[in-house]
């Protein structure tokens, strides 16, 4: 089988979203796979807070000084800490029920007569968690921040709600671009811009939004020339602000996952959705995300002789750099709304059920205070980033490692027990749902309770089984080394 490698599929982040009238949840789906090296992972759930008159914010990679607002919502927020800190891993789910995620889209144009905008990076989809309610005034909160203090990266972010996705890509500078995402529809982005053509009509915003000035910039920059003078019909944003070769980054991702969604490559190479063609649920994403594309032109791992984390190029769903997968079920109540997390890779770990409405994030999967977290998010200790069997990050950490030397004899035996784990918990979901509801109607405090110790117990069962799956793995291979060992007449 010929392989198909193309010299810039080189990773970062991938995410599904499927449109509530494609989902058979009823709800917008969203599977995101966040791909970064060398990163510990905690979960915080950090409360709605009240602000003082005059209070600013201000961040260790930005120099904007930002004034912060009268209250902040509440949200669960998933923190990547790493050497140096990182500006675009993160993502949060608010109590609403919005979802922040992004994308790296590879370098937007700079002109040399500008330079680059420092304003803001990670500030942005912090704030954003803090600031909207839904999908769309996510991009309202957005458009007004990249505006004002500018953007020194080139990427792209999924405001989500249970009903509308909104997709909002920012080049370096004070721009932007935002489009919704069909309901019938399915959207997938590897890491170029996937905006292309915009709706210079849609004042009302129904399914655009965009900067006054998106077409005119690039014009003046030479990036962008109209066929008709003042006429911006042919206006190409991907075109006009992706930077040269790398407008064809991780095309491997786009011609393999579309087939998995939707069972054929679309006609339009890139397109920025596709309709679907049948409902997809949950499990579909999952599978998906766990996708090496094996049996395909672009699958190297010669039937898992060959790991297939431990190379870059080319650059899988499922991959060396992917560090958590989440699965988001959105629900009518925000309380029930579901993140289905698998970290590190999720072809070896399970996805665990993460609700919204619990109160408190489960033992060990946090070990700093909120507040300090967000103090020392770009300075983390050397400690945070060495094995702790304490934090059940570690566990899954050092169960990937034992695959890293034989996935092909780990894999089958860790796959085959997470499902029995996935299975019980999707069976449980229904359960769940009713039990919270009737405890809601009974007293709101117990219902929270209720989804706080099932989440918990259901991350210490994670937690439990990943140290066993060690266990066993260990104790196999020392069985397997004794079989095939010649032992010395004199010790007989």
């Amino acid at each position: 089988m010929e392989r198909i490698f193309n010299p810039y599929d080189k990773g970062s982040c991938s995410t599904i979203i499927v449109g509530k009238a494609a989902s058979t949840t009823g709800y917008v789906l969203v599977g995101h796979s966040e791909d970064d090296y060398d990163c510990t992972i905690q979960v915080h759930k950090v409360p709605r807070i009240r602000h003082k008159d005059g209070e600013t914010l201000s961040f260790a990679d930005g120099s904007a000084v930002i004034p912060q607002v009268e209250e902040t919502y509440a949200y669960q927020w998933s923190e990547y800490r790493c050497e140096g800190g990182i500006s675009f891993a993160d993502g949060f789910l608010n109590e609403w029920g919005l979802l922040v995620v992004s994308n790296a889209c590879r370098p937007s144009k700079l002109s040399e007569e500008e330079p680059q905008l420092d304003g803001m990076g990670y500030a942005l989809r912090r704030l954003v968690a803090e600031r909207a309610r839904t999908a769309r005034e996510a991009v309202e909160v957005a458009a007004q921040l990249v505006s004002t203090y500018g953007y020194f990266s080139g990427r792209c972010y999924q405001f989500v709600d249970k009903d509308e996705a909104w997709v909002f890509q920012v080049p370096t500078g004070n721009r932007y671009v935002a489009k919704r995402v069909p309901d019938d529809h399915v959207y997938f982005i590897p890491n170029h811009f996937t905006i292309h053509e915009v709706d210079w009509s849609d004042t009302e915003h129904k399914n655009y939004y965009f900067s006054p000035d998106l077409a005119e910039y690039p014009i003046r920059r030479g990036w962008y020339t109209p066929a008709v003078p003042g006429d911006y019909s042919d206006f190409d944003f991907a075109a006009a602000y992706q930077d040269g070769k790398d407008r064809e980054y991780n095309m491997m991702r786009t011609r393999q996952s579309w087939p998995l969604l939707i069972g054929e490559l679309p006609a339009e190479w890139r397109p920025f959705s596709h309709k679907a063609p049948h409902k997809l649920g949950p499990k579909d994403l999952k599978k998906a995300l766990r996708s090496h594309f094996e049996g395909t032109p672009d699958d190297y791992s010669e039937g898992y002789s060959r790991n297939p984390h431990l190379e870059r190029d080319p650059c899988t769903l499922c991959n060396t750099m992917t560090a958590e997968t989440t699965v988001v079920v959105f629900h009518e109540i925000p309380a029930l709304t579901c993140t289905w997390r698998a970290s590190p890779k999720p072809c070896i770990t399970p996805y665990v059920p993460w609700y919204l409405g619990n109160t408190a994030v489960p033992q060990g999967y946090s070990w700093l205070d909120p507040t300090l977290s967000q103090a020392t998010h770009f300075m983390p200790a050397a400690s945070e980033l060495r094995i702790d069997f304490s934090r059940a990050y570690w566990s899954f950490r050092v169960l990937q490692y034992f695959t890293e030397f034989d996935y092909k004899g780990t894999h089958a035996v860790i796959q085959q027990s997470m499902a029995k784990l996935e299975e019980k918990w999707e069976a449980e979901a229904p359960l769940v749902e009713e039990c919270y509801k009737k405890m809601l109607a009974a007293s709101p405090e117990m219902a929270a309770d209720y989804l706080t110790s099932y989440t918990a117990a259901q991350a210490q069962l994670a937690w439990d089984w990943a140290n066993e799956m060690i266990q066993q793995l260990g104790e196999d291979r020392i069985l397997q080394n004794s079989s095939t060992r010649i032992i010395p007449q004199e010790y007989i």
